[in-house]
């Protein structure tokens, strides 16, 4: 069985003039439903304000939590913080902490939403409100369940959010392989960045994956990686600069798998993005990363 994390917030109503696809955790949710005994749920509590406040301002953090981010904030996530947003926002960092746990105990778990890499300190951007895998990394360190620890980036867009965020942090490095044009047009700097040029193909992709995380597992030697499996380097994202085929998105997760398994790191991996006008096709590619994630620890 594939320990699978899902919170009832995760799937909100969509707020006014947002272009997010706010119903991807939902299909995500009933893809793997249809998967009946292969997955084991797990219900996430929201992540307690003082871990929130650990990693991101506490101004901004009531501000979120009381759903009245102020309109630039507002502009740079790229959607209104509803009430709902906000639980769902508070909501999906526990899932990203307890699905490390799980994955300490079973070797992998996945979380059905997370990965938002762009939050920073003291507002959110990219359709990241807080940052989960920052929070969940900061938490995990310092409530002793490890003491080191890998955040593993592949989403196509840098995690500059999680570098910034993590920088200099005792215990926790960061590794971003990412289109080197692709949004955040200001890079932040993870403790090993990869970037890649505009239509890089499988082979391609998979040599430098390979040949960059090897080493960096090899000298940080964590505990725990947390995974960002974003779907987003596939060839017809919309949001994308690669040229990833659907095989070469299965090959990337049983790379990133074998590599952590050699390091001798459990994985708990995040939804990441994915973006295009076929939600239920994104949704699909993000439950075949996490059932060929799960395949790969069986």
């Amino acid at each position: 069985m594939i320990a699978v994390v899902h919170h009832p917030a995760y799937v909100a109503p969509a707020p006014a003039r947002s272009t997010y696809r706010w119903n991807k955790n939902g299909l995500i949710r009933d893809l793997l439903l249809d998967q009946g005994r292969r997955i084991d749920w797990h219900t996430p509590d929201p992540m307690p304000t003082r871990w929130l406040e650990a990693v991101h301002d506490p101004d901004y953090v009531a501000e979120v939590l009381e759903a009245r981010v102020p309109p630039l904030k507002t502009r740079r996530i790229g959607f209104p913080v509803t009430p709902e947003v906000a639980a769902r926002a508070q909501a999906v960092p526990g899932g990203t902490w307890l699905a490390a746990h799980l994955a300490l105990r079973h070797g992998f778990a996945a979380n059905t939403a997370g990965g938002s890499h762009h939050a920073l300190a003291g507002t959110g951007a990219g359709y990241c409100v807080f940052n989960d895998l920052a929070v969940a990394a900061v938490r995990l360190v310092e409530e002793g369940t490890v003491d080191r620890l890998a955040v593993v980036d592949c989403d196509v867009h840098q995690g500059d959010g999680t570098a910034a965020l993590l920088a200099g942090h005792p215990g926790i490095v960061t590794y971003s392989i990412h289109a080197e044009k692709n949004f955040p047009a200001r890079k932040a700097r993870s403790t090993r960045d990869v970037a890649l040029a505009d239509g890089l193909g499988d082979e391609a992709y998979l040599t430098t994956l390979e040949e960059t995380l090897t080493p960096f597992l090899a000298e940080h030697r964590p505990q725990l990686v947390l995974y960002q499996a974003g779907v987003d380097p596939f060839a017809d994202d919309r949001l994308g600069r690669l040229s990833l085929s659907l095989d070469g998105l299965a090959r990337r997760e049983r790379l990133v798998a074998r590599l952590s398994q050699a390091a001798g790191a459990p994985l708990a991996s995040t939804v990441g993005g994915g973006y295009g006008d076929d939600a239920l096709a994104i949704a699909r590619r993000h439950v075949d990363a996490i059932l060929t994630l799960g395949a790969a620890f069986a």
